[in-house]
């Protein structure tokens, strides 16, 4: 965890709410639609605790659901201290820090005797190395669900060398920001650092059925970027 710990320093922190926004054509709208998705499958104006591992940068997590849904109870953990920051400002500033507990650590931190009613990881799974600990990182999310609890998965999926058509387009949304040649190479290579995202949906459905979870819906798609909703295992 340390070396994709390093990319998410004070520098990458700072830039994260306008700069993810960029790299993903659609960042509000994908958090929007796992609001929609995990209301829908909890029951709106139902009480719920929610895990939120990887919260830090935008906490939009937090910010899209509980928005929505103000009895749900929100645990949200990130291994950054910068991000984790960012995200606790943002809490506070929408007035949901009464709903919102923050752990900075990673999901093996959080407790297992208490399971809880739903939980995200969006923006994580690619970052992390090799399959085992993709599919650890999974099996520890289940371990902390409820029977039958949604979840909801997204990030990038896809050799992005094996795609020349996205890369290019994904150039072309920095240029339409404003971004020079080099800032966009800049900012490309910070992307690709380190990144080892799953080989395709299929690859993704599949380590989520070893994890302990069925029935996984994509319901997200942007480029390289994909979001899944599952459901833990009866």
């Amino acid at each position: 965890m340390t070396s994709e710990l390093s990319k998410f320093d004070a520098t990458r922190a700072a830039e994260y709410a306008v700069q993810s926004r960029i790299a993903l054509a659609g960042y509000d709208a994908c958090h929007e639609l796992a609001a929609c998705l995990l209301s829908a499958s909890l029951g709106h104006g139902s009480a719920a605790s929610i895990l939120v591992i990887g919260a830090g940068g935008s906490g939009l997590e937090v910010l899209a659901t509980g928005r929505l849904e103000r009895n749900w109870h929100f645990t949200a953990v990130d291994p950054s201290p910068p991000m984790l920051g960012l995200a606790e400002e943002a809490v506070r500033a929408a007035g949901l820090s009464a709903t919102t507990s923050f752990l900075l650590g990673t999901v093996q931190d959080v407790p297992t005797d208490a399971p809880f009613d739903a939980a995200t990881l969006i923006g994580v799974l690619h970052h992390l190395q090799g399959r085992a600990a993709k599919r650890a990182i999974l099996a520890a999310i289940a371990e902390r669900l409820k029977r039958s609890a949604p979840f909801v998965l997204a990030g990038n999926r896809g050799a992005y060398a094996g795609n020349a058509r996205f890369l290019s387009a994904w150039r072309t949304r920095w240029r339409m920001a404003g971004a020079t040649d080099e800032e966009i190479e800049a900012k490309i290579g910070k992307i690709l650092q380190g990144a080892d995202p799953p080989d395709c949906d299929r690859d993704v459905e599949t380590m989520l059925a070893e994890a302990g979870f069925c029935a996984p819906e994509l319901f997200f798609s942007s480029l390289f970027w994909g979001g899944w909703i599952a459901t833990r295992r009866p």
